[in-house]
């Protein structure tokens, strides 16, 4: 895996005492560095480091308002009216004023890093917190240090310049972490780059699902042919899920029958109401639904292998009822210990 820093700047966010008791506003002091970090082996490093630590999180999608002043910034640094310094400097002052709005605000060192990765550019801003440890030096006394955290951001963005310039439509060119402190980060994330929901990957899984159940239906498939389609599907979308790759539309299609003379790729470009995009990345939990049937509620909660149904799953839709024969041992077990 190689990774080439282009550009890295460090800066230094400071929270500054309240005023008085009453006072609710954070404040933040800036400590801007004067040059650009010397590129180095412990640069990339770094990068690299935190770069595989964003690729394994959850990750929101949005996209650039006209109005935003960071995508401003961004374009004066991209067409060289101003040094990556300069555009380090004014997002950093631009960033602790709108971090300071926020209760879960804290000190830390702001990174920008300009990268590129897999013949991909790349703009990765994040805070990083402080942490102490100990160590041993060479008297073999016992020190007091401190050390960057890299494995437990909570606030980092990265922009995919070469999406942005080269595909003026898309919606997947910025990306923000979710974050464990809930909405709020997401809510930072677009008040500070002014920015709109971009591609959501639940909703496209979710429309995908709906196409597929809709070309079985169309080409008035069988029960059972239906659950082979689906298990195709499936199949595919997990493989993609394991390897952290996106799901393509038209690789999909070429795993998937064709039915009636039309492909599923086709199916889903004729006809609006999917929105699918060519490729986006597969959520877990949505993709369950192609295999199986689950729902829970007033104290009870099912799930079973779509397979099953019409087998040892009957549904008894005038009752409302669901038929189920052979039980699962150890629900049977727990069923005869009950005292009657």
């Amino acid at each position: 895996m190689s990774i080439i820093v282009k550009h890295a700047a460090l800066h230094q966010l400071v929270q500054q005492p309240l005023n008085n008791e009453e006072s609710k506003h954070i404040s933040f002091k800036t400590n801007l560095r004067e040059t650009l970090l010397p590129l180095s082996t412990n640069v990339e490093q770094l990068m690299l480091t935190l770069h595989q630590v964003y690729q394994s999180r959850s990750i929101n999608y949005g996209i650039f308002r006209e109005s935003s002043p960071f995508a401003n910034q961004l374009n004066k640094w991209l067409s060289k009216e101003e040094s990556f310094l300069t555009f380090s400097c004014n997002n950093a002052t631009l960033l602790a004023k709108v971090l300071a709005e926020y209760s879960f605000a804290h000190s830390g060192t702001i990174f920008m890093c300009h990268y590129n990765y897999l013949a991909t550019d790349y703009l990765f801003i994040a805070i990083l917190n402080s942490r102490s440890s100990m160590l041993v030096d060479d008297e073999l006394n016992i020190q007091l240090t401190q050390y960057l955290d890299m494995a437990q951001f909570e606030i980092a963005c990265r922009i995919n310049l070469t999406d942005l310039q080269n595909h003026a439509h898309s919606k997947r060119y910025l990306t923000f972490l979710k974050g464990r402190i809930g909405y709020k980060v997401s809510e930072f994330f677009m008040c500070y780059l002014d920015a709109a929901e971009g591609l959501n990957p639940k909703a496209q899984n979710q429309s995908l699902l709906q196409a597929i159940q809709d070309y079985c239906e169309t080409n008035n498939l069988s029960n059972a042919q239906v659950v082979e389609v689906k298990n195709q599907a499936f199949e595919y979308c997990q493989t993609q899920l394991k390897n952290n790759e996106d799901i393509q539309i038209t690789e999909l299609s070429a795993q998937l029958p064709t039915l009636n003379q039309h492909s599923f790729d086709n199916f889903t470009q004729n006809n609006e109401k999917y929105d699918l995009e060519e490729s986006f990345p597969p959520v877990r939990n949505s993709l369950k639904k192609l295999t199986k049937y689950s729902g829970y509620g007033k104290g009870i909660n099912i799930s079973f292998d779509a397979n099953l149904l019409h087998n040892r799953v009957e549904w008894d839709k005038e009752n409302d009822r669901l038929i189920i024969n052979e039980l699962p041992p150890n629900l049977r077990n727990q069923l005869e210990r009950i005292k009657h």
